[in-house]
């Protein structure tokens, strides 16, 4: 396999680890969301988060597999996002870590106050990585605001407060919503009784939150400068970030979907996902209602990544430092060994996770909860 050829499979494989883990982790997260607001006593909390008590630390394995590929096959890509909105990413992670906290330390004691506590820092860490997660993809799409030397030393220009924008705060919305309504279609799935009758109704809530939130970033991204790639060196071979031309594009972050209209299914794939979940959530079709917002879930990370193809970090500062597949990738020996170790290794992971998940999986009684105390 060539060089170029590489890139580009590793762009599909970076790809299918973000799937991985919002699918996974996605669900998770919406109920952690939910549960103080679905969950009317203690039991129906306790029913809540069984369902997801056997399965969220084998979840986790995406996340940490995505940030490993990143290190080894982009480490400009890594090292980019980890030195410049710094702030942000140790903010998403440390929100992260309110999940594992909560679901061990909640049931330690019977005090209510002990549990009250615990069912909120459970509610911030579901709530803040979800918005987060979708901050930072519509920080992407704005640019941001760093540049290379010409020792591939990076100077990033701005701070947390910056990646507040208007769109970004709106795809943060889009990324709650969808979340929120994976979350709860998860609960139909999983429980019984007055909880799975209120997902129902967060289902609704969620895809009406994310199908706003679509159309306002829709609106938002016709107005945000895209770029394109006007000259750089022959793909199949290693070149610097700053061996290239950039330049700024008609039609912004659309210019691609003009030029390849097959790709606008991606997106409605996404719009018209969300709207099945709700319906078929409200119809009490739990299963087709998950499985149609996981494809709303993934086809709005492929919406973004076809309208960044071939970009993966835009730069505002000096669009000539942006990182691309082409030129963020490791070395072709690098790249092919960590494919031969994803080959063998990733079937395992899907393997096991399928295998556990069958065997976990079953309605969860919030009656028994209750008697249980």
């Amino acid at each position: 396999m060539d060089y170029d050829t590489l890139k580009v499979v590793w762009w599909l494989i970076v790809g299918f680890y973000l799937t991985g883990f919002a699918l996974t982790v996605g669900f998770d997260l919406g109920i952690a969301i939910l549960l103080p607001w679905l969950g009317r006593s203690d039991g129906e909390r306790r029913a809540m988060l069984a369902t997801v008590m056997g399965t969220w630390e084998g979840n986790q394995v995406w996340l940490v597999t995505l940030g490993g590929v990143l290190f080894a096959v982009w480490p400009l890509v890594y090292g980019t996002l980890f030195s410049g909105p710094y702030l942000a990413i140790m903010a998403l992670l440390f929100a992260l870590l309110l999940r594992p906290a909560g679901f061990d330390f909640r049931d330690k004691l019977k005090s209510p106050q002990w549990r009250r506590f615990w069912d909120w820092a459970l509610f911030v860490g579901g709530l803040m990585p979800a918005v987060l997660l979708g901050v930072l993809v519509g920080n992407l799409l704005l640019g941001l605001p760093f540049r290379f030397d010409e020792g591939l030393r990076l100077t990033y220009r701005g701070g947390f407060l910056d990646l507040l924008h208007p769109f970004a705060l709106v795809c943060g919305l889009v990324t709650t919503g969808l979340l929120v309504l994976h979350g709860a279609n998860f609960l139909q799935c999983r429980t019984l009784g007055p909880v799975c009758l209120r997902a129902r109704t967060a289902a609704a809530v969620g895809a009406a939150v994310a199908l706003v939130g679509m159309g306002l970033a829709a609106l938002g991204l016709v107005g945000i400068d895209g770029y394109r790639i006007d000259a750089m060196p022959d793909p199949a071979t290693v070149f610097s970030p700053l061996d290239k031309t950039v330049a700024a594009t008609d039609g912004g972050w659309l210019a691609n979907f003009w030029h390849h209209p097959w790709m606008i299914a991606a997106p409605l794939t996404a719009i018209g996902g969300t709207l099945a979940a709700a319906a078929l959530a409200r119809q009490f079709v739990p299963a087709a209602a998950f499985w149609c917002s996981g494809a709303a879930l993934a086809a709005t990370l492929l919406t973004v990544g076809f309208a960044l193809y071939p970009f993966l970090v835009p730069s505002s500062l000096d669009p000539n430092s942006s990182l691309t597949l082409w030129d963020a990738a490791a070395s072709p020996f690098t790249l092919k060994l960590v494919l031969a170790c994803t080959l063998v290794f990733l079937p395992v992971v899907i393997a096991y996770t399928g295998w556990v998940y069958r065997v976990l999986w079953g309605p969860i009684n919030t009656a028994t909860l209750n008697e249980e105390g």
